[in-house]
Parts: structure tokens; C-alpha cells; sequence
């Protein structure tokens, strides 16, 4: 009698991940991509959406399986954190996210060492989350790359969007060194940065050498900055002070790099800079703290940045203790005290975070033809008595406690 009650929770287990027919319907769809609808329906079929509309509209094949909610809003994207990286143990073997063994390691690769399996991956997914672009943490001048990962499946070469995504460099106070470890100070980083872009601009150079012969050895370090130069990756800059801001600016203009300013507690110091450089920004947690260089940050600086129409996002960033990280949902919500509305707020985490990942072909809205990632709700998303009752990745239904 065990072995047939363990034989039939398998059975039942296995449809809801696997791939199939699969029609949502929701008292209110927010699709991103126009006016929320209201007795909406989506149909997905494989992993993309089929159709988006009105109820009376959208016929629903009577071999599709059904999932019903309040509210259904594509998939969470959080725009920048270390998930994946940043285990949930919070013990030396689960923490991958920063190499302090040098100040500059561009050619170390998230994709090498990002667990899809670690809980933290499954825990911000069942609040909506579906897509992160995660990788090497601030803290070193620059740590490491990073990549655009769904959290789900556990399978990483499923899961992976983007690769190799950007480029993630720390200036300012997380830049500098302890004790007399280079960079001391923020010149001294800004100069070593500075350095070892000269230094990429010479390697380019020789690799174009027309002999084999006198072409340079392979250096997977000057490899990387050389995507910097040629634009094939964007500089993801952690930086809060409003001089260290200025002086990224400066870098970036010198070089003609590709920039993406993150954190930036500073930014309502400096908007008009930051919008003259065309600049976006993916803004740090609503919740941080308020202390040392950012002790300037502010709950309106999401909706500064939106009247100023600077591109940004949020994110969940990076937290040093356990749980490990934030929720972008709730960071999300507590711009709509200050200053958003509730569709700027949701799209901060869904369709401008995939514009500025560079993802909106697939991700962030729904319409058909894009990857069916999709949250449900029984309530307002934004409300903390509300919760996600169902989540679908690439058409797969992961969570469902909807009917």
C-alpha cells in the first residue's frame, strides 16, 4: 500500500512541471505592453504566450488546462542581485559571490559557479520572480561578470538568458582596500581602472596585428575589458557619492564604454549629469540603509528619476547576512508611497527592467510570441497581505495554488 501512495503523489506531481496547454484567467491583467485588462485571459502554448485579451475574446480550447486568479502581472525581473551566488546557508561554501584575492578580475564567470539549485533561487521565485540578472557582488574594484538567469529550471543551461551579461565594478567606498591593499583611496581606483583600460586598448591593438606571430598571448583578464571597448557589454558600476558618480561618468566618456550605474544613492544630486550621459540606472533597494556613503539615499529617488526620464530599475541587491537577499517585489512596493504609480512601480520590475537588460524581446510584458513567464496573484501584488499563488516560467506552472 506505501509503494503505490508514493507512486501515486509522483504521478500527480508530474504535470505540474511539465510544459503544456495552459490558459490563465485573472479578474485584472496587467500585460505592460498597453492598458490593463479587465476578465482577461492568456493563453500559452509550449513556452510562449498564444493570445492576450478580454474574456469574451479569447476562446479557450476545451483540452487547455485552466489557472484563475485576482490579479496576473508578467514576471518579477530583478534587476540586479547575487542570488545563485549568495547561498542561503550564509557559511564560506555557499558563498561565491566575491573574490578578494585581487582588486580587478573581470574574466571570473558567474555562469561557472551559479547554483540554479540553492533554495534562495526557489524562495524569490514563489513571490513572482521569474527572471535575475545576478553575478559577482560589489566589494572589489571589479569582481567579476555577470548573467541573466531564469529561476527555473534548475538545469542552468535551460535557465540561462544572457551568459554573459555585463560587467560588474564597484567604486567608491567598496572599492577601496583594507589596511594598505590597493586602492586606498577613490584616485587610486579610479586610476588602476583607468590603467587596465589603457592596457585593453594596446591588447586590441596588437590583436590586430596583420603577423600571427607577433599577436599577443591569450589574457582572459585584458579579453574581457576588450568587450567594454568594442560595446559588446555594458560596465555595471556600483557607485552611491555623487563625486565618485562624476568620475564613472568621466571613465565612460573617455573610453566611450557602454555604462549601466547601479545603486547611486547619490542620484538626486546629480540628475542632470546622469540624464546629459543618457545613462540608465538600476536604483538600490527602496529599504537599504542609510548609512556611511549612502547615507544620502532617499525613498523618492525612483520617481526623481522618473520625472527626469532617466531609465531605471529595480533591484534586490546584494544583502551580507541571512536571508541573503531582498524580495524586489516588496522594494517595489514602497515606491508607490513615494512618489509612483502603481503601473511606473510594476514596471520598474517587469517591462523597463527587461529594456534596460536588454531582454524586452522575450521578457517583461505579455503578448504573444514572448517566453510565457507569468506571476498570479489573490490580491494586489503590491499589498503585503497578498500573496503569489501561482507561478508559470517558459510555460511550465512551478507554483499553482490557483484553480
Amino acid at each position: 500500500m506505501m509503494k503505490l501512495f508514493c507512486i501515486c503523489l509522483g504521478f500527480v506531481a508530474l504535470p505540474l512541471l511539465a510544459r503544456a496547454q495552459v490558459a490563465v484567467s485573472a479578474e485584472t491583467i496587467y500585460t505592460m505592453a498597453g492598458p490593463a485588462i479587465q476578465d482577461g485571459v492568456i493563453l500559452i502554448r509550449g513556452s510562449k504566450i498564444e493570445a492576450v485579451g478580454k474574456a469574451p475574446a479569447v476562446t479557450i480550447p476545451n483540452e487547455y488546462r485552466i489557472l484563475k486568479a485576482k490579479v496576473v502581472t508578467p514576471g518579477l525581473i530583478d534587476a540586479h542581485t547575487v542570488v545563485g551566488l549568495s547561498g542561503i546557508l550564509n557559511q564560506p561554501h555557499d558563498q561565491e559571490q566575491l573574490d578578494m584575492a585581487g582588486p580587478i578580475q573581470p574574466e571570473l564567470r558567474v555562469i561557472d559557479s551559479y547554483n540554479p539549485r540553492d533554495p534562495l533561487v526557489e524562495w524569490v521565485r514563489n513571490f513572482g520572480v521569474t527572471t535575475v540578472h545576478t553575478g559577482h557582488a560589489p566589494g572589489a574594484l571589479i569582481s567579476g561578470q555577470t548573467m541573466i538567469v531564469k529561476t527555473y529550471p534548475n538545469k542552468l543551461d535551460e535557465a540561462v538568458v544572457v551568459p554573459a551579461a555585463m560587467i560588474a565594478a564597484t567604486l567608491g567606498q567598496g572599492a577601496t582596500g583594507a589596511g594598505d591593499k590597493p586602492p586606498g583611496t577613490k584616485s587610486k581606483a579610479v586610476a588602476m581602472l583607468r590603467a587596465e583600460l589603457v592596457k585593453a586598448v594596446e591588447y586590441n591593438k596588437k590583436l590586430e596585428k596583420p603577423d600571427p606571430e607577433k599577436r599577443p598571448a591569450r589574457d582572459l583578464r585584458l579579453e574581457a575589458l576588450t568587450r567594454l571597448l568594442d560595446g559588446k557589454q555594458p560596465l555595471l558600476v556600483t557607485v552611491h557619492r555623487h563625486q565618485d558618480i562624476l568620475a564613472v561618468l568621466r571613465i565612460a566618456a573617455e573610453f566611450k564604454l557602454r555604462l549601466v550605474l547601479d545603486g547611486v544613492a547619490d542620484a538626486h544630486l546629480v540628475l542632470d549629469e546622469i540624464k546629459q550621459a543618457g545613462l540608465p540606472v538600476i536604483l538600490h533597494p527602496t529599504m537599504s540603509r542609510a548609512n556611511n556613503e549612502t547615507e544620502n539615499l532617499s525613498f523618492e529617488t525612483a520617481s526623481k528619476l522618473k520625472q527626469a526620464n532617466i531609465p531605471f530599475a529595480l533591484q534586490s541587491g546584494y544583502e551580507p547576512y541571512v536571508p541573503k537577499t531582498r524580495v524586489v517585489l516588496f522594494e517595489g512596493a514602497l515606491t508607490l508611497a513615494n512618489g509612483l504609480t502603481f503601473d511606473q512601480a510594476l514596471a520598474s520590475m517587469t517591462i523597463d527592467a527587461a529594456r534596460l537588460l536588454g531582454v524586452h524581446d522575450r521578457l517583461g510584458s505579455l503578448e504573444p510570441g514572448k517566453d510565457a513567464d507569468i506571476a498570479l496573484y489573490d490580491g494586489d501584488p503590491f499589498e503585503y497581505a497578498s500573496h503569489c499563488v501561482g507561478v508559470i516560467v517558459s510555460g511550465v506552472v512551478v507554483k499553482t495554488e490557483a484553480h
